[in-house]
């Protein structure tokens, strides 16, 4: 146990590390930029933004919240972020450094040459508890630590946080996989699969920040609300410069007008399409039957269709987007002319080469051979017109499917079109096809399992020549064309060769609520196993029965009960009866946000969720509403109970039904 005097020299120590922080963050505001022109300055400038970003400190989080003494004397706190004192030696060692993986996989069998580990509690920011692990001590017996308890089990209000003093040894495992490795994790709910992915794009910019740095991370969630959620990780984590979008906003280039019904929509997210988008894009080239005529000076330059054929053949079975094989021909058509000059004894340069590429009749034959190809008007002539659609999917697709997606009612206009999502991410597919996509160091995709074909692909594009981390669970899946398997998702994402490990050890969901949720399982996921919840609070489970007419009224009964409690509030109910229940507990005078797949609104106390934006969410109390009612909103029987399972898990500490329609067999009793 710690002495006071060991107390206070930590209290020390922690008061030192702030002033130097300051003094660092202060050191870099005030220094001059001078680039050497315009550009350089405004680079440089930008660069010392960013850095004194990541030197803010905020007095009410832990600084350091760990430290190791090591056998050879060493010493090391371990905190957010690197601060050193006026001579350089450092005062706090980043989490992500290595030394620091010391503090979370040392134990008392592979004790890693750490003689000892402290934790550090907090309160408002001040060291409150410390304790001690002597790992190199056998006869002592490796107890769970209170603090590390505490810390997980701390209530939840606002967005969420970062979990950098808790991580455990298998999620620090993952965070640390190189920067050229593709890690799928599985992840039950409270396993912290999200916290590792964020904290892996945290470790990697650390790691690989010139590469990184400059070709960009990105993290990929199901929708507003949930990236609302997560967005305060990384920049508490020093790193500002990392982008969010969700899945939809990622391949947004038209607006969504329209929905389609759920076979089409799971066609239209089906792999081969892509088979049949790219021969309806290749398939605009002519092959050419007439002689190309060039005049030039006093002569006329005659290049036989025999002899640009396999020009353009060469072109087109080139790994090469359309668009640029399209810039390229008409050099390749100079070229041939350039030849038959030099036939002849001229002795033409790359400038009449380039100038005959230029010319006129050059660009007017290349385009006729090779016309230009708009995705929309493409895509819209696919889904207008039967003989264009059949022509590129036969073979592919049934006449059946072809009938499916092809519109009732087609527009007139590609610009008058009513597009929905699964036809953007089919557009997005088409730009790739023409013009390639740029791609990302490294994107973080969260939510995996519930992602077509297609768009695995529009997100395997954006990291085409760097590596991914794909975060889900398979039982969490909640779309018609949700995945059954990881190494298929991997092969659409474009990394057949990623490494996939499961987290199972739950640390948010205590176990008396993820018991029950997991009697779903056996239907909503077969051979999935449950989580195995590792908390000391097993949490409270409350199940209410009423009659119809009480629903709404001991809803608000118990949402009042749960408001006199610490924590945030979140109360999932049916999509349809959210405007009903904001309205009652307007009328009670109960404060609350409204979360949508659009926006987020997690800074209120208690939120109204409706069940189809619950997954990614915690909050400590959770009120579901009628899960029966949740479960047959769903388009079949094994999706409700998926949907169902996300919804009874978002919960920290307990978890109370309301419910009049009988529960779901599996949850009877």
């Amino acid at each position: 146990m710690p002495t006071h005097e060991e107390l206070t020299h930590e209290r020390a120590h922690l008061a030192n590390a702030r002033a130097e922080l300051g003094r660092m963050r202060e050191r870099t505001l005030a220094l001059d930029v001078q680039g050497g022109d315009a550009v350089s300055s405004e680079r440089l400038a930008e660069t010392l933004w960013r850095r004194a970003r990541s030197l803010e400190d905020d007095p009410a989080t832990a600084l350091f919240f760990g430290r190791v003494d090591l056998d050879t004397d060493e010493r090391w706190y371990i905190g957010r972020r690197h601060v050193t004192d006026d001579a350089g030696d450092p005062l706090v060692i980043d989490w992500r450094a290595p030394v620091s993986t010391t503090f979370y996989r040392a134990s008392h069998t592979e004790p890693m040459g750490v003689r000892l580990r402290r934790r550090f509690g907090y309160d408002h920011g001040a060291i409150s508890a410390m304790e001690d692990e002597h790992l190199l001590d056998s006869g002592e017996p490796e107890a769970r630590s209170q603090i590390l308890a505490s810390e997980i089990e701390r209530p939840r209000v606002g967005p969420m946080r970062d979990i950098v003093a808790t991580i455990q040894p298998e999620q620090d495992a993952l965070v640390r996989v190189d920067a050229t490795t593709t890690v799928c994790i599985q992840g039950a709910p409270g396993t912290g699969k999200t916290a590792v992915g964020l904290h892996r794009a945290a470790w990697l910019l650390y790691a690989y920040r010139q590469r990184l740095g400059r070709s960009g991370v990105l993290v990929i969630g199901p929708n507003e609300a949930f990236l609302e959620h997560i967005g305060a990780v990384l920049p508490t984590l020093g790193e500002v410069e990392v982008r969010h979008t969700s899945i939809e906003a990622l391949t947004a280039s038209v607006p969504v007008r329209a929905v389609d019904a759920t076979e089409v929509a799971r066609l239209k997210g089906d792999a081969r399409m892509a088979q049949v988008l790219h021969r309806a894009v290749w398939s605009h080239l002519i092959p050419p039957t007439e002689a190309m005529i060039v005049p030039r000076g006093a002569r006329r330059w005659r290049v036989a269709a025999y002899d640009i054929a396999p020009l353009v053949d060469g072109l087109a079975g080139r790994e090469i987007r359309y668009d640029a094989a399209r810039q390229l021909l008409p050099q390749r058509l100079s070229h041939a002319v350039l030849v038959k000059m030099e036939a002849l004894g001229e002795y033409p340069d790359d400038r009449v080469q380039d100038a005959i590429a230029r010319s006129i009749p050059v660009k007017a034959y290349a385009a006729s051979l090779w016309p230009k190809v708009e995705a929309r008007a493409l895509l819209h002539r696919l889904l207008s017109d039967p003989e264009v659609l059949a022509a590129a999917s036969a073979g592919v697709l049934s006449e059946e499917e072809q009938r499916l997606l092809l519109w009732e009612r087609p527009s007139r206009t590609a610009g008058s079109a009513k597009w929905t999502v699964a036809d953007t991410v089919l557009l997005d597919e088409l730009g790739d096809l023409l013009n390639r996509t740029p791609s990302l160091g490294h994107v973080v995709l969260d939510e995996a399992q519930d992602l077509s074909p297609m768009q695995l692909r529009a997100v395997g594009r954006r990291c085409s020549t760097g590596a991914a981390t794909v975060l889900g669970d398979i039982a969490q899946g909640t779309t018609p064309w949700s995945t059954a398997s990881w190494t298929e998702s991997l092969a659409h994402l474009g990394k057949p060769d990623g490494v996939v490990s499961e987290l199972r050890r739950g640390f948010r969901v205590p176990a008396s609520v993820i018991e029950f949720a997991a009697k779903l399982l056996p239907e909503a996921a077969p051979g999935l196993a449950a989580p195995q919840s590792v908390r000391d609070n097993p949490g409270r489970l409350d199940l209410v029965s009423v009659s119809a007419g009480e629903l709404v009224g001991s809803t608000i009964t118990e949402v009042e009960r749960l408001s006199s409690l610490e924590g945030s509030i979140g109360v999932i109910v049916p999509d349809a009866r959210v405007v009903e229940l904001s309205r009652a507990f307007t009328d009670a005078g109960l404060e609350h946000g409204t979360l949508g797949a659009t926006h987020g609104d997690v800074d209120q106390q208690v939120d109204l969720v409706p069940a189809t934006v619950a997954k990614g969410l915690e909050f400590d109390h959770v009120l579901v509403l009628e899960p029966a009612e949740i479960a047959a909103a769903e388009p079949d029987v094994r999706t409700g109970l998926r949907r169902l399972y996300v919804v009874l898990t978002r919960a920290v500490s307990d978890l109370t039904v309301v419910h009049a329609l009988p529960l779901p067999e599996a949850l009877r009793g």
